[in-house]
């Protein structure tokens, strides 16, 4: 296990958040300029996020961008955000994202046939990708908890991710009105206290301050232990929250400003 993180100091959060944090750049308007300053942006004098999050279309560019050295790994969306897309479409987006250079695949389950009772449509499809995205590439699953609601349903998608050999469970794509909450991440982080298994949580969507992020630690230090929060089990889906962690590292205000939500 890591070192536990001190939650009464401002840095100390920081610092770890910005260890466990997928710099994300997933805007319906977002270019490879922009999804390239980000890239850059997962570097500083303060060490590295642990990933971009990034469309399937740049992966090829961010690669470029980063090389094979790199500490930062490069993750990607697939069946996003609708979670609708045929099985097949999902294999070859993921096939491609792969062969361009993505570490990490961060999958939406088919969320509205899984709330209409359709459990095998989120097992066909985990195992598709999973199979197509083998390890090391690491599987990260979104559930999206703001639109399963039903803390029975969230367990349940839960427990059949982790069953279905994903890496990670997520809450959320942000692109919808509900994203990660405190009672949706005690429910997943629960579920992967039951499962036994070395298996990850990522809470996506809204988070924007270090107070946030030490919400999230403390709720991981009770459920899991001290010690469980590191970037091989905890991510941060965020870009606003850069801003903060930075100002709370280099002892200055934050920029004033909404952020991305995802």
């Amino acid at each position: 296990m890591a070192d536990a993180i001190d939650l009464t100091s401002p840095k100390a959060v920081a610092a770890a958040a910005f260890a466990c944090l997928d710099l994300t750049e997933l805007g319906d308007a977002a270019t490879e300029e922009a999804t390239l300053a980000l890239v850059d942006k997962a570097t500083n004098e303060h060490g590295s996020s642990a990933a971009v999050c990034i469309w399937p279309r740049f992966v090829a560019a961010a690669r470029n961008r980063l090389g094979n050295a790199s500490p930062v790994r490069i993750a990607t969306v697939v069946n996003f955000p609708s979670g609708d897309l045929p099985v097949g479409d999902v294999i070859a987006e993921t096939s491609r994202a792969v062969t361009d250079g993505a570490d990490e695949i961060d999958l939406v389950i088919p969320w509205k046939a899984f709330a209409a009772g359709d459990e095998q449509a989120v097992r066909t499809m985990i195992r598709a990708v999973r199979a197509a995205a083998p390890a090391p590439v690491t599987l990260k699953t979104i559930l999206e908890t703001g639109e399963l609601k039903d803390p029975a349903l969230i367990a349940r998608a839960s427990d059949i991710a982790l069953e279905e050999q994903a890496d990670f469970i997520k809450t959320s794509t942000g692109k919808v009105a509900v994203n990660a909450t405190l009672e949706a991440a005690r429910i997943m982080l629960e579920a992967i206290r039951r499962s036994g298994q070395k298996a990850g949580f990522k809470p996506a969507g809204g988070i924007r301050t270090v107070d946030d992020a030490r919400a999230y630690f403390a709720l991981c230090e009770e459920i899991m232990g001290p010690g469980w929060v590191a970037p091989e089990t905890f991510r941060f889906g965020a870009s606003g929250l850069l801003a903060d962690i930075l100002a709370t590292l280099e002892d200055r205000s934050a920029p004033v400003g909404k952020g991305e939500t995802y």
